[in-house]
């Protein structure tokens, strides 16, 4: 049960009903969060944003993003992004491995290695040491290693939210949630 009540969405603002009227279903995540309105569209923009439109492959992003909320105990991320990493070409050995903490396991390559460990060290230790650095830029640009810093930022800060509110799982959403976000941003190079 959430440790503080959900905001009465029927007196939210129009931002706030058109930005959560956007998800495939509702989100107690978004709807808690509704509680600080004005920080409800560009969380969920930069949300979309990390989910569409990084160059960081998409795989890799969902390996790393479920390490850092189970570093973290973010229990609704992790049943939240479980379906996208399987949908992405995860493997369930890989999904055990980082659900026992497991981020130098065999069913990782040498690339999901590096990546693995440094948002570890990123999320455990604040900063990546010199060495984790060094051997994820072997595999990463530079765009796709602050992509990576800035992205388990945000997972970090959604299981924080999750974990300390006692916001309720819901059943998964983000497959649904990843081809609305892949449709807008299709929809939107069309313009271009």
């Amino acid at each position: 049960m959430a440790r503080i009540a959900y905001p009465d969405l029927a007196k939210a603002s129009p931002e706030v009903r058109d930005m959560l009227g956007r998800l495939p279903s509702p989100a107690n995540i978004f709807n808690m969060m509704a509680h600080a309105e004005t920080c409800l569209k560009p969380v969920m923009k930069l949300g979309g944003t990390l989910l569409g439109k990084l160059k960081l492959d998409p795989k890799l992003r969902e390996l790393c993003l479920l390490h850092a909320v189970r570093l973290q105990g973010g229990d609704y991320e992790w049943e939240q992004h479980v379906p996208i990493a399987l949908h992405l070409g995860c493997t369930e050995a890989q999904i055990a491995a980082l659900k026992s903490g497991d981020d130098t396991a065999a069913c990782f390559d040498a690339c999901e290695k590096s990546a693995l460990r440094f948002t570890r060290e990123v999320v455990v230790d604040v900063g990546a040491s010199p060495a984790a650095l060094a051997e994820v830029r072997k595999h990463l640009s530079e765009r796709e290693t602050v992509e990576l810093i800035v992205m388990s930022g945000f997972y970090i800060m959604l299981a924080r939210l999750t974990e300390t509110l006692g916001v309720e799982n819901d059943p998964p959403i983000g497959s649904a949630l990843i081809r609305g976000i892949e449709s807008r941003v299709a929809a939107s190079k069309a313009k271009s």
